[in-house]
């Protein structure tokens, strides 16, 4: 490979960049859910089908392959708007609809009794964070990720939002306090995001 300088590569079923970002693995997350959905279409667009049983595939096989190592993700913006474009094209077309019907997402993800993505993917953040506190302060995954190295020198412009400021961002808009944590039962519920 003279010359050559890889940018992406996968690792665990990652998609791990160069620059740290995470475009990548958020689309190649998006990928793998329209492949889940490609290989059950046939069950998932047939009216015979009971909705119910949709749904509850959705909820165990598709959400979870777009969400695959999402506990990890430093999300943007656009990150999560991607996922939730995703998943609402998803839900019309098994509730038989498009957008030129007009329907309100509202009104189809009441029908299909399925949680916003963005909340699960916060959910699976935090439950992550959860399990990060709770080990000994020593624990080397602690260190990893809840310690922050002073010395190191950032680039230029803008800073890279880093996991842990996803965290404080998730706590802050959930109003939960990081303490909590501490109590695996009280972490559980505060961070519960039940399906409609």
């Amino acid at each position: 490979m003279c010359g050559h300088s890889i940018d992406t590569f996968r690792y665990l079923g990652l998609v791990l960049q160069k620059d740290g970002d995470i475009d990548e693995d958020v689309r190649h997350r998006i990928s793998a859910g329209w492949l889940k959905w490609r290989q059950a279409s046939g069950i998932l667009c047939d009216k015979r089908v009971p909705q119910k049983l949709k749904d509850k595939f959705y909820r165990t096989a598709i959400r979870p392959a777009m969400l695959y190592g999402a506990e990890c993700w430093p999300t943007k913006r656009r990150h999560v708007q991607q996922l939730s474009v995703a998943e609402m094209r998803m839900l019309r077309w098994f509730c038989g609809h498009t957008r030129r019907d007009r329907v309100r997402n509202e009104v189809i993800r009441d029908r299909v009794g399925v949680a916003p993505i963005e909340e699960k993917l916060t959910q699976h953040r935090l439950r992550w964070f959860g399990h990060v506190q709770r080990r000994p302060p020593e624990a080397p995954v602690r260190n990893g990720v809840l310690e922050r190295v002073d010395n190191v020198k950032r680039g230029r412009g803008r800073p890279k939002l880093t996991w842990d400021e996803s965290v404080k961002r998730d706590l802050k808009d959930w109003n939960i306090s990081k303490e909590i944590a501490l109590d695996r039962s009280a972490w559980r519920l505060a961070i519960n995001v039940p399906e409609p």
